[in-house]
């Protein structure tokens, strides 16, 4: 009894060679690190980015032969003479090889690359940059993100930005917790609310984890940006006047935010407790919007007595 016949099957030298390619591109993904695939991903991105530019688009003259120009959009000493930096580190860093790219050399190719706010963000994460290291601009955005506390009430709801300043807040938190528009303007800040104000401590019934829990997730902010001159200004401050804040800084604790309840002892509407929330819009992604919902139906209905009377 004969075994079967084994009938080689011949592929066209154009599939052997995409199959060839794709077993290569496999082994490649499987060996790599996340830092070796984001450089990768670094490198596609500038090529992409870069072969959608002529060179009109950046000030430099046109070919007079357009038929010369073999590269689709800007060559690659084209980018690298607009940026300031060499071809040769240039290539590297489109080759995916491990090179550090600083913040001035990435905003100089997003200069470059005409690159917009969305893809500027982008290539800071590639490059292992904070995302949210441009100042983002409120002004505009400041009455929608006022329409989006109010429309969260009767939930207490504010808004801050990076250094955990009060960006806008609606009337139930102004009424149940605490009005920002009484601070200083160089305090209208979350954690000196937490800290220096006395009727806000009064209220909470408990007071220390909560300013822990505030504390720590604003040292991990301050930590990743250690030459932030306002984070600076704001420790060095809050370490005068209160000696809480001074020893938990320097124990420097870090921990993320967890779900959590707090309590607060108003003194028109009596106790009253408030789960937390933290969400971030997405437009905004250096802010934090937290909401402090009432958790039991008492309790809404006890907040919108107060809300709804004089």
């Amino acid at each position: 009894m004969t075994g079967p016949v084994l009938v080689p099957v011949l592929l066209p030298c154009g599939l052997l060679t995409h199959a060839a390619r794709g077993v290569k591109s496999a082994r490649r993904m499987a060996h790599e690190t996340p830092q070796s695939a984001r450089r990768a991903e670094l490198g596609a991105f500038l090529r992409a980015q870069r072969a959608r530019l002529r060179p009109a688009d950046v000030g430099l003259p046109e070919d007079c032969d357009p038929g010369l120009r073999r590269t689709p959009g800007l060559r690659r000493e084209e980018v690298a003479q607009i940026s300031g930096v060499s071809v040769t580190w240039y290539t590297w860093l489109e080759q995916g090889r491990n090179i550090a790219a600083s913040e001035q050399v990435i905003a100089a190719l997003a200069r470059a690359l005409r690159l917009g706010p969305d893809q500027r963000r982008h290539i800071r994460g590639l490059a292992g940059l904070p995302t949210a290291a441009d100042e983002t601009h409120t002004g505009d955005a400041l009455p929608r993100l006022q329409r989006l506390v109010d429309a969260a009430a009767p939930s207490l709801a504010s808004i801050y930005d990076r250094h955990f300043d009060y960006v806008v807040w609606n009337t139930p938190y102004q009424r149940l917790r605490h009005d920002p528009a009484m601070l200083p303007a160089g305090q209208r800040n979350l954690l000196w609310m937490m800290f220096s104000d006395a009727e806000n401590r009064a209220r909470m019934i408990r007071w220390e984890p909560a300013a822990r829990a505030v504390l720590s997730q604003f040292r991990a902010a301050a930590g990743q940006r250690p030459h932030d001159p306002r984070f600076a200004a704001l420790a060095a401050g809050l370490t005068e006047v209160s000696p809480e804040f001074r020893d938990w800084w320097a124990e420097y604790p870090i921990r993320d935010f967890r779900p959590a309840t707090i309590a607060i002892d108003h003194p028109e509407i009596g106790r009253l407790d408030l789960e937390m929330f933290q969400l971030r819009p997405v437009e905004h992604p250096d802010m934090l919007m937290v909401l402090q919902v009432p958790q039991t139906t008492d309790d809404l209905q006890r907040v919108t007595s107060l809300l709804d009377g004089p």
